[in-house]
């Protein structure tokens, strides 16, 4: 295998000019992802596009914090970083629970994460995720989501226009795909940015009275970002449980985006990074709870622009992180990024979710033991459950005891402890002297 030429190495700092570019090409590969996560999360939770507004600038003060907080103390590592989509799948299935649940199950999440990583105790359970359910989860994700997405894409409060809806993000999808198909490096990095803006402009040129810009103006340059928190803690032992399973999943995630770069340029120390890294990510998810918004997660995006940039330097992310803290303080900055029509989020959420899906399945085809029959059965019960429950009417929810309701609720819950006990208790290895004696 060919080494990987670089320009600037990993704890290089490149001259001020380049900094500024390789910063702001960060940037404009982050944003997308921000935007998507921050608009539809803040409409599951405010009607208000004033308290969405302000949602989406604590996603951005969050990211931007944590991007600083990772590069400077964390993993060291040129890693992305953004709102977790583990966790979007947990407050999307959580929202008929209160606010304040969600995000002090979030806090609490995030607290048993930094512990469990500290104190060293996750390299036991790690050993838990293999490649059929680490891929499982990847597809869960997918599939929790679906709800949503086509909640976004037919936009239930304006039915008239769910056909014309439906078409665009069928031709706007496809669109994404074809163009995915022949564009590199640069351009491939930023398709979900372009695809924003090229699919926000069609659409309201089609549309034009469908946007809607909300008015902050008069809110000052604080916006009731700080101002007005005012955390509550709230314990739902259902809601907590259901979201510690899905903080198993986003450390999951976390590790193997810290390895994806690790690998790529074999840093020293790296049981140390991955230490830091995922300690980290749990302090940071305790205050995002604290702050009432989704968590962060490291991306896995960063070695394809790593390798096209030529640029392996944390510190060239770090450009990033500032203008991320200082946007989250420029309110019509934020609320123009949120006025972006909800069919192409829908659409562009529906690409994402999409790639994950492929990567899940590449995962358990290209694994070491391959594929099978039996694997097949282990992903695709857990699989249809999610399905299932994902789409059970709120009148058989309804009869769910309160406290088992946030789990047995929760198609992504229910998914992962049971490909968990397909994996580990129903199909699992025989050891190599039960089958010598067969």
């Amino acid at each position: 295998m060919e080494q990987l030429k670089l320009k600037y190495g990993l704890d290089e700092v490149p001259p001020i000019v380049d900094l500024i570019f390789l910063g702001l090409q960060w940037f404009v590969i982050t944003v997308p992802t921000l935007i998507i996560m921050g608009n539809v999360v803040a409409a599951l939770h405010f009607g208000n596009p004033v308290d969405q507004t302000i949602y989406i600038q604590k996603v951005f003060f969050m990211t931007g914090v944590s991007f600083l907080i990772q590069l400077l103390w964390g993993h060291q590592l040129p890693l992305v970083m953004g709102p977790s989509s583990v966790l979007l799948v947990g407050i999307t299935v959580s929202r008929s629970s209160s606010i304040s649940d969600i995000y002090t199950a979030i806090a609490i999440g995030g607290l048993v994460l930094f512990i469990i990583s500290a104190a060293g105790l996750f390299n036991k359970i790690k050993n838990l995720f293999t490649a059929p359910v680490v891929a499982t989860i990847l597809i869960l994700v997918a599939f929790t989501l679906t709800p949503t997405i086509l909640n976004l894409i037919t936009s239930p409060s304006a039915p008239e226009l769910a056909l014309l809806n439906l078409l665009f993000a069928l031709i706007f999808v496809l669109c994404i795909f074809a163009v995915n198909r022949y564009v590199t490096g640069f351009w491939k990095s930023t398709l979900i940015m372009w695809a924003l803006i090229v699919g926000t402009v069609v659409y309201l040129l089609i549309f034009p009275e469908s946007f809607a810009m909300a008015k902050v103006a008069d809110t000052g340059i604080i916006a009731g970002f700080f101002s007005s928190m005012n955390f509550n803690w709230s314990f739902d032992p259902g809601v907590i449980i259901a979201f510690l399973i899905c903080f198993l999943a986003l450390s999951i995630n976390d590790l193997g985006s810290i390895y994806s770069v690790g690998g790529m340029l074999k840093p020293d120390h790296m049981p140390k990074r991955v230490t830091r890294g995922l300690s980290w990510t749990g302090i940071l998810n305790f205050f995002s709870g604290l702050l009432g918004v989704i968590g962060p997660v490291n991306y896995s995006m960063s070695p394809g622009v790593i390798a096209s940039t030529g640029c392996a330097s944390r510190f060239s992310l770090i450009p990033a992180g500032v203008i991320l803290v200082g946007i989250s303080f420029m309110p019509p900055v934020i609320a123009l990024m949120g006025a972006i029509p909800q069919v192409v989020v829908g659409g562009i959420l529906l690409y994402i979710m999409c790639s994950q899906l492929a990567a899940g399945l590449s995962m358990v085809i290209q694994s070491e033991e391959g594929f099978n029959f039996e694997k097949g059965l282990v992903i695709g019960l857990p699989l249809m459950l999610s399905i299932i429950i994902s789409f059970l009417p709120n009148s058989v929810l309804s009869t769910f005891p309160a406290v088992l309701r946030p789990i047995l609720g929760n198609g992504f819950v229910v998914g992962v402890l049971v490909v968990l006990i397909m994996e580990h208790l129903i199909f699992k290895k025989k050891d190599v002297s039960q089958q010598a004696k067969e």
